[in-house]
């Protein structure tokens, strides 16, 4: 097997070089969101191999839960390489950005450069923009209640938390930023469309220790329904 250093592979001669490994792993995160990573291995990629313990297994463990934020959970496990032990460990993750020592750090080919100020909002706007509520739903502008989208804007406008008025969905859901192309995106399913991926329960205990129950109800429709739905229960 050949081993060559890439921006998703690292190579290191022993455990003596834990700490660039850490910032190595750091670096392919932000970059790439997986990697690998050998102990044992030359970076020009032949194989020296070097003693591998439960300990130094743990230790190597141990260092990566202490010294990288967010934690991470990687593979980490003793190989024979050409009768050589070696140490490999897999990382994978989506959470970004990622930090080693409190400092953030990015792949450019197989060098970790430390990332700036801008670098970094980059990094935390596009994750923003990845989260759930942000990805596209499976539905489409009609099947939008627009009663209840009138009612929100209505609503808004009077509390003055949003300057423009309802003219069309289309329009309003753009203004909203709830929509691309036709597709909604999962805020505005679970707001304003009867058939989504909500579900409520609600259930009558028969004593305290809510072990045994003599009714439950289960509700869907949008989020603004399910709480005038729950605050009649109430």
């Amino acid at each position: 097997m050949e081993f060559v250093e890439s921006e998703q592979l690292e190579l290191k001669r022993t455990t003596a070089e834990l700490d660039e490994a850490i910032v190595s792993i750091v670096a392919m995160l932000n970059k790439h969101k997986k990697g690998e990573l050998y102990f044992g291995i030359n970076n020009d990629g032949s194989v020296n191999g070097q003693d591998v313990t439960d300990k130094t297994l743990r230790d190597v463990g141990q260092a990566i839960s202490n010294n990288i934020e967010p934690k991470i959970f990687p593979i980490i496990e003793k190989i024979e390489i050409e009768g050589k032990s070696c140490i490999k460990i897999i990382f994978e993750c989506q959470e970004s950005p990622y930090f080693a020592y409190g400092r953030a750090y990015m792949r450019v080919g197989t060098e970790n450069r430390q990332m700036s100020a801008q670098e970094l909002k980059k990094i935390f706007n596009k994750s923003v923009e990845s989260k759930w509520d942000g990805e596209q739903s499976e539905k489409i502008i009609k099947h939008i209640n627009v009663l209840e989208l009138k009612n929100y804007i209505k609503k808004a406008n009077e509390a003055m938390r949003i300057d423009f008025k309802f003219t069309n969905v289309s329009d309003t859901l753009n203004k909203l930023h709830l929509c691309k192309g036709e597709k909604l995106l999962n805020a505005a399913e679970i707001l304003f469309c009867n058939e989504n991926s909500l579900e409520v329960q609600a259930a009558v205990f028969a004593g305290t220790d809510k072990r045994t129950f003599i009714d439950i109800q289960q509700f869907k429709g949008t989020l603004f329904d399910l709480l005038k739905k729950i605050r009649k229960l109430c």
